[in-house]
């Protein structure tokens, strides 16, 4: 029988993944989707994942394509204002982690099951059977849920996830070619009528991630995504207008939200990364956190495994974890009020985190 069952194929369900099938446990990983998404997403490692990543024999791969020289420069009305280094953490594409992870995880001789969608979950007190669409079912002795922020498996659970959102789009997001725009620094523009935009070069592409406040339609209703919306957003921020922006392979909108799982474990199930929490992107710790919450999870159920830990070893996750969670939220949003800050006032400049 497969000892842990990860729903989720993210950096969190692979980082767990490798952390288990390292110590010899009989681990799967099933994932909703077809097929890897290669979207920049969330964009950067800090210190501390590197370290998780270099237990795990990936971090080499990742510090060959990344970059750890980040220069933020600042331009205001079209004008460059001051470049400022970003310090610590790692450039890098969400995609490219997953990749790596990927890679990592076939040497371990394991490999992500896509298409399998998690559909119901019981458990008693020998493992846990995890039903699909398919009709197929799966036994394991344990199921983590690392199948983020709409995470079925903590619908299944009926593990309330408290706090608050917003329906319109704060942000809107896209992976884009941008000829001619230096890729030596993350760019990031403001004016004096407010609002800015930010182009962050993608290292091992040739693409940019793209950030901005979304444009307003004529009566004012927000638009979503799309090359030309970014074009003139672009225009209108940075002023250079030998720059077009071309072969967008990620639109994105994003939306604040601010949420917390109330409990991380249901017996035999755990939650991990942004099916435990959810928050605002400034400063970089979203996916961060979540490739922590791997770490210590993959730490708790190995010992598990290995006949070390009883129900309180178990639980000693939760109450690892969740007070973390809390810390982040409360962090991100102060960071996120600071961003909006700077954003609605001319002239201030905000910080650039790795996410």
């Amino acid at each position: 029988m497969t000892d842990v069952l990860i729903a989720g194929s993210g950096p969190t369900g692979l980082t767990l993944a490798c952390t288990l099938a390292l110590r010899g446990a009989a681990v799967r990983v099933i994932d909703r989707r077809a097929a890897p998404h290669r979207e920049s997403r969330g964009k950067g490692l800090q210190p501390s994942s590197l370290e998780v990543f270099e237990e795990l024999g990936v971090a080499r791969p990742l510090t060959a394509i990344g970059n750890s020289g980040v220069v933020l420069r600042k331009y205001f009305d079209g004008a460059h204002v001051n470049d400022t280094p970003v310090a610590g953490g790692l450039l890098i594409g969400q995609w490219q982690i997953e990749e790596a992870l990927r890679e990592r995880l076939a040497v371990l001789g394991v490999r992500v099951e896509y298409g399998a969608e998690l559909t119901g979950i019981t458990q008693d007190a020998a493992g846990i059977r995890a039903e699909l669409a398919d009709g197929s079912v799966i036994g394991a002795g344990y199921l983590a849920g690392c199948d983020g922020g709409h995470s079925t498996t903590r619908k299944l659970l009926g593990i309330p996830f408290e706090g608050s959102g917003e329906e319109e789009p704060a942000m809107v997001l896209g992976d884009v070619r941008a000829p001619g725009l230096s890729r030596d620094f993350w760019h990031q523009w403001f004016t004096s009528q407010g609002g800015g935009i930010l182009l962050c070069p993608m290292p091992g592409t040739d693409t940019f991630q793209l950030q901005a406040s979304p444009e307003q339609g004529e009566r004012g209703e927000l638009l979503p995504p799309s090359l030309e919306s970014f074009q003139r957003l672009f225009d209108r921020h940075a002023r250079m207008p030998g720059i077009r922006l071309a072969d967008p392979t990620w639109l994105s909108a994003w939306r604040v939200n601010v949420r917390m799982a109330t409990r991380i474990r249901e017996g035999r199930v755990f939650l991990a990364g942004d099916a435990a929490h959810v928050h605002p992107i400034a400063g970089g710790l979203g996916m961060n956190t979540g490739i922590q919450d791997a770490a210590a999870l993959g730490r708790t159920l190995a010992a598990a495994l290995a006949g070390d830990a009883g129900q309180e070893g178990l639980d000693a996750y939760q109450a690892e974890r969740l007070p973390v969670a809390a810390e982040v939220l409360a962090d991100t949003a102060r960071r996120y009020e600071r961003v909006v800050a700077a954003v609605r006032t001319p002239g201030v400049g905000t910080e650039a985190g790795l996410d």
